[in-house]
């Protein structure tokens, strides 16, 4: 008998739910107290085969649908996103360890956001061409047509909100998916595919297949696939764009960082430590656009760091379907001993200073007896800091915070592009006309300016440099979606020509 607390996660292609066809099943487990959420079955090649197929089928019709028509579909399921936030929620904080105080207001909202807003769009006539007028009897017309199956690969930091960024523009345009979560967070894919079908959307037009790499790998190869959207880390993402670009296929990559946040010496303290702590420990460090080198001005430098160990006393660990607390757990063991291994680097060969936590098996008080058996790791701030730390080179992904302290802005400037990666970046000032002159400087995709973390449905984010390659959100974000097509229509009624009788 299963000791699951859910039912077993099946596949979901051609408008229902499928059993695979492997025999095989892996299990989705809870981060805060290592239980078993579930047994999800893994997909057989056969499998990702027929959901394809099904995408086929769908999309001869579903890419000829009105777009207000498809609009319709898209806001309903919204719609119902919204009116089931608490119950997806409370699913996603079990299978991410993500606290139910994020969860609910901010995965569900904001996935529905970027649906909610790809329909309007469409809807309003956002996918309409242009006309030119060439002569009196000459015009050339465009279309932006749909690009066919397209394949959605998912990550664990944000399961539901990054299946809605892929699959809301992606059906929207006219397309039909493929929807591959991540094997550490599976359980909402399943629920997502039921709220589609639920509004209306038509058997195949979005389809859900689970599994680890492989499964991916198979997906993402396949020749049916026109389109390849991934998210995750950079080393995974250059095989898949690699694998893509040999099939030619429209790829779109969100992958890693390591963002620089300049605190200016006359930022407003306060606003600058809070900002700092929103790049560094909100969803427990597991975001990728994490400004996790923070660079202080020397003489700021003091009043910082005081500040900033004061406000460590705001970052509540406990239970996580408690809406006061705002910390969880890592997602999974693995990235537990990955973690743990960076904070050790840190402490035993990078030899920084330690201004906060810095052991790597301490556990965050308030933690409850019942989550003991969970992936916890208490937060690690970093001071001291040299641009040649490994702390500081490369992606940790949890709750460690790198400070490094600069004499001026141009030198921070010149330091935080010092990296492979641009994904994310940001300045704290008071003097608007310097955080203009700044931001123009970084080298990233996403800047914020006296603010971290915020991405609305019409903000096109994407990667520079080895971050990422396409965007997604906003008007920018449907053109990865679609494909052009010009037309040249000559009524003039005769076709000049080179061939002539002399």
């Amino acid at each position: 008998m299963s000791n699951s607390q859910f039912s077993t996660r099946k596949l979901y292609y051609d408008g229902r739910s499928q059993d695979a066809t492997s025999g095989q099943t892996f299990k989705s487990i809870n981060p805060a107290d290592g239980s078993t959420l579930a047994d999800v079955q893994v997909a057989a090649h056969a499998d990702i085969d027929s959901a394809i197929a099904a995408g086929r089928k769908a999309f001869t019709s579903w890419s000829t649908t009105p777009a207000i028509a498809r609009s319709r579909i898209l806001l309903k399921a919204s719609q119902i996103l919204r009116e089931q936030n608490d119950t997806l929620a409370k699913v996603e904080t079990a299978d991410s360890g993500k606290p139910y105080s994020e969860t609910s207001t901010v995965d569900i909202v904001t996935g529905a956001d970027v649906l909610e807003y790809y329909a309007n769009l469409v809807g309003g006539g956002g996918l309409n061409g242009e006309t030119t007028q060439l002569r009196e009897d000459a015009w050339v017309y465009t279309k932006k047509e749909p690009l066919g199956v397209c394949a959605g690969i998912g990550a664990w930091n944000y399961p539901l909100q990054i299946a809605l960024w892929k699959s809301a523009p992606c059906l929207a345009a006219g397309n039909t998916m493929v929807y591959k979560p991540s094997e550490f967070t599976p359980m909402h894919a399943s629920s997502l595919a039921e709220i589609y079908t639920q509004a209306g959307l038509p058997p195949g037009v979005f389809n859900v297949v689970q599994g680890e790499g492989s499964v991916g790998a198979y997906l993402t190869s396949h020749p049916d696939i026109a389109k390849v959207s991934f998210t995750g880390q950079v080393s995974t993402g250059a095989k898949v764009a690699a694998s893509a670009g040999g099939g030619m296929k429209y790829v779109t990559m969100e992958l890693g960082g390591k963002s620089p946040l300049i605190i200016c010496p006359d930022a407003d303290l306060e606003s600058a430590v809070d900002g700092a702590m929103m790049a560094n420990f909100f969803s427990t460090g597991q975001v990728c656009t994490n400004g996790t080198r923070v660079f202080v001005q020397e003489d700021m430098l003091p009043a910082f760091e005081a500040k900033l160990v004061e406000k460590m006393a705001y970052v509540r660990a406990g239970n996580i379907m408690d809406e006061n607390t705002n910390f969880g757990p890592l997602s999974s063991a693995v990235h537990l001993q990955k973690v743990k291994e960076y904070i050790r680097h840190g402490v035993e060969v990078d030899r920084a200073k330690v201004l906060y936590g810095g052991n790597p098996d301490e556990t965050p008080a308030n933690v409850p007896t019942i989550h003991k058996n969970g992936y916890w790791i208490k937060p690690t701030i970093f001071t001291s800091c040299r641009d040649d730390m490994k702390i500081v080179r490369e992606e940790i992904f949890g709750p460690v915070m790198t400070i490094l302290s600069y004499k001026t802005t141009d030198e921070a400037v010149e330091r935080a592009n010092t990296t492979e990666m641009g994904l994310a970046a940001g300045v704290f000032t008071r003097d608007l006309n310097l955080a203009h002159r700044i931001v123009a400087k970084l080298q990233a995709g996403i800047t914020w300016v006296n603010t971290w973390g915020e991405s609305p449905a019409e903000m096109s984010v994407g990667g520079w440099k080895k971050s990422g390659l396409g965007v997604e959100n906003g008007r920018r974000g449907i053109e990865a979606w679609v494909q052009n097509k010009s037309t040249l229509v000559d009524m003039s009624g005769s076709v000049p020509t080179a061939f002539t009788k002399l």
